[in-house]
């Protein structure tokens, strides 16, 4: 096995699956059994969710609402969310923990690192919800904060498509993929991966990401055991 333990960071659009908004059951059934997967092999999981099917603080600015008050809605999205992956888990019998950035117990415990380091070692798939607590940082950046506060091998962002691409794969035909690619070179060809405050995080803490399709069942596995199937950001 390759990793022992890792940050995987989920994004709230691809909780939507086929729908135009909220949460597609099966999609998140699909999710909860991978994780499970891996958790039964040993690895010790924990995982950021974004908020963006339910809502999105930067969206909502442009929308007329305050940005603080938008970012503390999206915060809350991303807590409804890691209920739903919760709720599943649970079903898969896969034991799991809900930390939150912003107390609100009893809903989730207060996220500290010290909480969620224990809870990893003992076996849970711990969840930290309500991104990094504070306005203006998102989900992409409270995953790589909390991916470097565990101590994680590397952070698995899973998405809807296998990898980084030179282009948008769904909007360009000519577009291909890295298997490797330097955080640098990200910044410099302008790839949307993640925001920069997030992979400049990761640049200097030596984390590595790797990107993969988490919608085919089974890929979490391969990935996880080093198969070369999406693209590593080193």
């Amino acid at each position: 096995m390759q990793y022992n333990r890792i940050l995987l960071k989920l994004s709230g659009e691809s909780l939507m699956g086929g729908q135009k908004y909220g949460i597609d059951t099966t999609c998140l059934e699909s999710y909860a059994r991978q994780i499970h997967e891996i958790a039964k092999m040993g690895v010790q999981v924990g995982i950021v969710i974004g908020g963006g099917n339910i809502f999105r603080g930067l969206s909502g600015t442009n929308k007329g609402f305050d940005r603080v008050k938008g970012d503390s809605m999206g915060m809350l999205a991303t807590v409804i969310n890691s209920l739903a992956l919760s709720s599943a888990l649970d079903n898969e019998g896969c034991k799991n923990k809900v930390l939150t950035a912003i107390r609100m117990e009893p809903i989730g415990e207060f996220y500290s690192k010290a909480k969620a380091m224990e809870y990893l070692k003992e076996g849970y798939v711990t969840i930290m919800s309500a991104g990094t607590g504070n306005p203006y940082f998102t989900t992409d950046t409270a995953s790589s904060l909390r991916a470097i506060e565990i101590e994680a091998d590397a952070m698995f962002k899973g998405t809807r498509v296998d990898g980084i691409y030179t282009a948008d794969p769904e909007k360009d035909p000519t577009a291909t993929k890295f298997d490797k690619i330097t955080y640098d070179e990200i910044y410099n060809r302008g790839l949307k991966v993640m925001d920069l405050t997030a992979t400049t995080m990761c640049k200097e803490n030596h984390l590595p990401i790797i990107v993969f399709n988490m919608d085919q069942p089974g890929n979490l596995k391969k990935v996880i055991s080093g198969e070369n199937i999406g693209t590593i950001v080193y």
